[in-house]
């Protein structure tokens, strides 16, 4: 029998900056595009280098972005969260995604980008995007 699990349930919160810091969970998400991590690759070829074979070593990692998309539902509390951070100066702030299972990523972020959709004859919609910085941290939810 499969452990696989659908993404119902899954939660992402924006921390307050507190001390405990307190995390907010954002209403109406509709999906969640977790961090995803890449590894540069330096070249490190040579005029002696092996059979005339580039060489490679493993560079630093990146943690890319997070994004999430969400019902936009001008002036709740969601939006108003979102927009305190957007309003922030750029500060970092700590996310959290949990997932159904109850395993947590937390991460800082920077808010790179709030985009509300407004169409005709569908509902509104916001996607909203965090540039991590630093490595994500895995747990579980209290």
């Amino acid at each position: 029998m499969s452990d696989a699990m659908i993404g119902y349930g899954a939660k992402f919160a924006i921390g307050d900056g507190a001390s405990p810091e307190v995390f907010d969970e954002l209403a109406e998400v509709i999906s969640i595009t977790p961090p995803s991590d890449t590894i540069d690759v330096v070249d490190v070829t040579h005029l002696q280098s092996p059979d005339r074979t580039r060489e490679f070593l493993a560079g630093l990692r990146d943690p890319g972005e997070c994004s999430f998309e969400m019902n936009f539902i001008p002036g709740s509390d969601a939006d108003g969260v979102v927009q305190g951070v957007r309003d922030n100066g750029g500060v970092p702030v700590n996310c959290r995604v949990t997932f159904p299972n109850g395993v947590t990523w937390t991460f800082s972020g920077i808010l790179t980008g709030y985009e509300p959709t407004v169409p005709l004859e569908d509902k509104m919609t916001a996607t909203v995007t965090f540039k991590v910085t630093g490595s994500y941290t895995t747990g579980t939810a209290a």
